[in-house]
């Protein structure tokens, strides 16, 4: 395999997730960091969280996600709510429309992937890490804010 080929694969991989991402929006009507942004918010208690648990889980910037969340809030899929104990701090919900929209949201290719390597001997998904590994360092990309998927959310045309 000559570095060509390498640089191919890693295209189809982008390319992959590009289609992806532009065919979860065509259907469901919502980015994947959104979709996730959602997936979050239902594995919490009470369907609820701050901004910053969720920036933290999505592993984006404050503004980024500042923007998915009133992307959100505007298609009436979450609602922001003072926190009872604190009228300073705001939360993050799930509507009952953001709920229907997960329940009826394709299996995404992030999911699959994440459950094919759940699925790889220990030894086989420690070579992928340290090849990616290599990658990254290779491409000096460590320091770029990493976002679960790559998509066009990250430069916000609004």
């Amino acid at each position: 395999m000559t570095f060509i080929d390498i640089l191919i694969k890693l295209r189809k991989i982008v390319r992959s997730i590009n289609l992806e991402s532009k065919r979860v929006e065509k259907e469901q009507g919502v980015s994947i960091p959104q979709l996730l942004c959602l997936q979050f918010l239902a594995e919490q208690e009470d369907y609820k969280t701050n901004a910053s648990k969720l920036k933290s889980f999505l592993n984006l910037n404050a503004s980024t996600i500042s923007g998915i969340i009133r992307r959100l809030e505007k298609k009436g899929l979450i609602a922001k709510l003072p926190k009872a104990a604190d009228k300073r701090v705001t939360l993050i919900s799930l509507t009952a429309k953001g709920m229907e929209l997960l329940q009826s949201a394709p299996i995404t290719f992030q999911q699959k992937l994440s459950e094919k390597l759940q699925a790889l001997p220990p030894e086989k998904l420690q070579t992928i890490i340290d090849g990616i590994d290599i990658l990254t360092n290779i491409m000096e990309v460590d320091e770029i804010d990493a976002s679960p998927i790559i998509t066009s959310e990250e430069f916000p045309s609004e």
